[in-house]
């Protein structure tokens, strides 16, 4: 056993075995895509199902990353403005939240949206996280429910705060001018192992040169789950909703630019970043950056709008981020003022935005980049 990768850590230990167990069952190759679906949501033993932090602004408190509502609690005052004019253009009450992690940012909006959400519905898969999403939400607990799946009909506004990447990814690798999926097996350690296929990536990459990249259709198909449920409940009662998704990513001819050819899988672990998912497996995040383009497209084709499409900094100041920082204290300015500059969240950090059916939101008044999907 390769003692870089693996600790004492008897969880950690348990992961592994069910990991060799499940490439064993699988002829000795298991997609990336599997592999990180296990490293991530294995129940009770996957990074996002078992008791590490995650979740904090420094690595001294055993945190692996920031995320916006940690940062600043101006993030969720200010997506607030854009979930009320949302609530209100869908004539619905209900905010369904996807990854909530530490509850941060539905404490955020709760605090802010008052009596115009009856109930805010919780989606997540790991149960450590909602014990502590249940004590942040504490003062919230009669409008607050927590589900593990989407009924078959949701109407109101749907929120996802980098959850989008997060999501198990496919990876394409071309060697040698032929194309491969890359997979895992296990030799005294897990290891890379790329396997010839048909796949490819949504446009052609154009040079002869190596070039990794993600495939994401897991992201694909939740949104086309939640296309599908909002509509059914828009056919059915009359109601639908809108969907707003924030995360770090490109449009595509950005994404699968020729120069990007190591792709962008990354892991996240005490605030350091490495690109190396196959260490430390369950006890570190991993991420790929969001396609938008293909969020986009997911969507339309399973019958939604898009509503919007605009950097993170663009979105937050037209949903008033800067008006009430006026008066507040040089600490608040300081970390609010990381969610919008260029080099921290600003630009990197992107919001689309979905619906039922056809107005422009608040949150994409100047600066919409639409057009670029």
């Amino acid at each position: 056993m390769d003692s870089r990768q693996l600790s004492d850590d008897p969880g950690q230990q348990a992961l592994y075995t069910l990991i060799q167990r499940s490439i064993d069952k699988a002829g000795g190759w298991l997609g990336f895509d599997r592999f990180m679906a296990l490293a991530l949501y294995a129940p009770g033993l996957g990074y996002y199902a078992n008791q590490l932090r995650k979740f904090g602004t420094t690595p001294q408190s055993g945190s692996d990353f920031v995320t916006a509502p940690e940062l600043s609690k101006w993030f969720g005052r200010t997506l607030a403005n854009q979930v009320a004019e949302a609530l209100e253009a869908t004539d619905t009450d209900t905010v369904w939240e996807f990854g909530a992690g530490s509850g941060a940012l539905a404490l955020q909006l709760l605090d802010t949206l008052g009596e115009k959400v009856k109930r805010y519905t919780i989606v997540d898969v790991s149960g450590s996280l909602r014990a502590r999403q249940q004590t942040t939400l504490a003062a919230y607990i009669d409008k607050v429910q927590w589900v593990d799946a989407l009924p078959e009909q949701i109407s109101g506004v749907v929120v996802g705060n980098e959850v989008l990447d997060a999501m198990p990814v496919q990876l394409l690798h071309r060697k040698n001018g032929a194309w491969h999926e890359r997979g895992v097996v296990w030799d005294q350690s897990f290891k890379w192992e790329d396997r010839l296929t048909d796949a490819r990536p949504p446009i052609e990459i154009e040079g002869v040169h190596d070039y990794l990249t993600e495939i994401h259709l897991q992201a694909h198909a939740f949104t086309q789950t939640l296309a599908d449920r909002l509509l059914a409940s828009q056919k059915s009662t009359g109601k639908g909703g809108a969907v707003f998704l924030i995360d770090y990513g490109f449009p595509e001819h950005e994404y699968l630019h020729p120069q990007r050819h190591m792709g962008t899988l990354m892991c996240h672990q005490l605030h350091r970043a490495d690109p190396d998912p196959l260490r430390d497996v369950g006890a570190k995040d991993i991420t790929a950056h969001v396609d938008f383009t293909g969020i986009a497209l997911a969507a339309q084709d399973a019958g939604l709008h898009v509503l919007g499409y605009t950097s993170q900094a663009h979105f937050l100041i037209n949903c008033g981020l800067l008006e009430p920082l006026v008066e507040a204290p040089l600490e608040e300015k300081t970390m609010a003022q990381k969610l919008i500059t260029e080099h921290e969240m600003g630009e990197l950090f992107k919001v689309i935005a979905l619906g039922t059916h056809a107005w422009e939101p608040l949150g994409f008044k100047q600066g919409d980049r639409s057009h670029t999907l």
